[in-house]
């Protein structure tokens, strides 16, 4: 089935779902019912004291479906303003949106079918039999602000899913089971990576010891990968005056999404949202030979953005986030090396992670919105033929986005899928020429004159808070040997092997292997299991035979049967694995 016809069948469920809430609720306010991937919504103002919730939607589904039985054709009119607003006189929302559209000029329609009829602007099927009822199933309920405002009233958002056939449904359904297992909130917590307190706030992450180890040991490989390529780390500070922002642009495009601080004499600063503004003080604040350059300057801090709290989302949308970011200053015939030494650098990384195959896209500016960059057309639509002529270089395929691209320049963002098929972004890189005219950024060429540089926006793992979020469900919290925080569990047998064990541990460590010991007074079992739980990569059960020399027998995770081998071969085989990013 093609898209466009898709689209078309999830707008007029959306339409069913809405003749079904209000049959069973006609006091409701209706909002808007839009199609999204896999599916529609529609949002619901419902009667005070009246609470929906996802323990009703098996009765909503069933009505909606004997509703779509009708099979009920989709008629629409084109309607004035007046008779628009004298057909939904009762709908405050609609009401609102009426206004606005006529106020623009856009002409206004009502769709009916059957028992119901709304203010919409089409895009149906010819009929309701046309709706696969198999394929369909509502399976969400979220809060949302009308119009995605907090000044606004707080709406019952029902999400459907709906798929051309059942088994496509069925499914979908079952990778949405498997991606709750591995719902990377309820593994934080499992595994104690990370946690959130109220007295803290919502969308500010606190990282447990095991959870900290992991984060940085991603972080040392990235600056190991980086210090290779000829990077050095700078430091700023996490305000600035608001003068920094509206030198950049960013202060008109984003100050509604930016933590602010009045001091008490009266000066305005913001928590940093992003950190390449601070660092082009750092290129700046002396003059530069074009021997200087390029400058590289990698950090990796955090930022901080205003986001509402129903967007909060554990990991993946948080109001606090660490960026490895980094930024290179260079001359326009370095272009080119330099973006090829960060995609060197975003292909060794994923690799180690476990993402072998990344798609490449082109996120490209909307000309039909072009108020929403910075910088002149000639200068974008430039830096893109510069971009598509670097992944051709490559040798890669590249698919394009119009509307993706940053506010100041294009970029070529890499997309990892996960073990259970969903795509994600990740690693980005971005030529910048906007900040460094709006920053005056240059260095002094060969013939002694002012020339204008060149800015590269790199981020390897972006968000650090997000792509664990996606590292996390994408291995099910079972990581690589050398990315996992414990790598090797000793269990004692009993109380007398503790000593023993520990001397153990104290080998392992020194050889750079991390490795804990379970000391409980607890049986193997039990420990076993613990130890299963945490994911971790090996355990040994140390007992007489272990500590006398013997070989050992290694419980390897995902594996059924032990591995015998003896404590150097062992002790070698980690540490192969840990070099080799395995």
């Amino acid at each position: 089935m093609d898209q466009e016809r898709l689209e078309h069948i999830r707008h007029s469920a959306a339409h069913m779902l809405a003749a079904a809430v209000l049959e069973l609720y006609p006091r409701t306010k209706l909002g808007i019912g839009p199609t999204v991937e896999n599916g529609f919504y529609y949002d619901f103002l419902f009667p005070q004291g009246t609470t929906v919730s996802e323990e009703d939607l098996a009765s909503i589904e069933t009505v909606m479906k004997k509703i779509i039985s009708g099979h009920h054709d989709f008629v629409g009119r084109s309607v004035t303003a007046v008779e628009a607003e004298s057909e939904e006189a009762d709908q405050p929302f609609k009401l609102e949106l009426i206004k606005e559209f006529a106020g623009e000029g856009k002409n206004l329609t009502i769709y009916e079918s059957g028992p119901f009829k709304d203010l919409c602007r089409g895009g149906h099927v010819d009929n309701t039999s046309e709706i696969p009822a198999d394929g369909l199933k509502l399976h969400r309920v979220a809060g949302a602000y009308w119009r995605g405002s907090e000044k606004n009233p707080m709406l019952t958002r029902i999400y459907g899913l709906l798929f051309a056939t059942k088994e496509e449904l069925d499914s979908y359904l079952e990778k949405l089971e498997e991606a709750k297992k591995r719902d990377h909130r309820k593994l934080g917590a499992e595994l104690d990576l990370f946690t959130f307190s109220d007295l803290v706030g919502a969308g500010l992450a606190l990282w447990t010891p095991k959870g900290t180890l992991l984060r940085n040991t991603l972080d040392d490989f990235v600056w190991q990968l980086r210090k290779e390529r000829g990077y050095e780390k700078v430091t700023i500070p996490h305000i600035t005056k608001k003068d920094l922002y509206e030198t950049s642009g960013h202060w008109d495009k984003f100050k509604d999404d930016l933590f602010k601080i009045t001091t008490r004499e009266g000066h305005e600063f913001a928590m940093k949202p992003m950190n390449c503004p601070h660092h082009t003080q750092i290129f700046n604040h002396v003059s530069r030979s074009y021997r200087d350059l390029p400058q590289r300057y990698a950090e990796t801090t955090m930022c901080y953005r205003d986001e509402q709290t129903g967007e909060l989302h554990g990991l993946s949308r948080v109001r606090g986030f660490t960026q490895d970011d980094a930024h290179v200053f260079c001359r326009e015939s370095q272009v080119k090396e330099e973006m090829f030494k960060i995609w060197d650098i975003i292909e060794a990384f994923y690799k180690a992670v476990g993402f072998n195959d990344l798609r490449v896209r082109l996120s490209l500016h909307d000309p039909a919105q072009f108020e929403k960059y910075l910088g002149t057309k000639e200068v974008w639509e430039n830096t893109e033929k510069q971009l598509r002529e670097m992944v051709a270089e490559r040798g890669v395929e590249a698919f394009e986005a119009l509307g993706e691209a940053a506010m100041y320049g294009p970029k070529i963002d890499f997309m990892a899928k996960d073990s259970i098929g969903r795509e994600w972004q990740v690693a980005t890189i971005q030529i910048d020429r906007n900040q460094p005219e709006r920053f005056d950024l240059v260095c002094v060429n060969e013939q002694g004159e002012k020339e204008r540089v060149v800015m590269v926006h790199a981020a390897i793992m972006g968000s650090i808070e997000r792509f664990l979020s996606i590292l996390i469900e994408h291995h099910a919290g079972a990581f690589p040997v050398w990315v996992s925080p414990v790598q090797v569990l000793l269990a004692p047998v009993s109380s007398k092997h503790v000593g023993g064990a520990r001397a153990l541990l104290n080998e392992l460590t020194e050889a750079g292997i991390r490795t804990g010991i379970d000391e409980a007074d607890e049986t193997i079992g039990n420990k076993v299991r613990k130890a299963a739980g945490q994911k971790i990569p090996y355990i040994v059960v140390v007992g007489d035979k272990e500590l006398g020399g013997e070989p050992w027998m290694i419980r390897v995770r995902g594996q059924k049967d032990q591995v015998k081998m003896t404590k150097e071969e062992f002790i070698e085989k980690v540490r192969n694995e840990i070099a080799g990013k395995i």
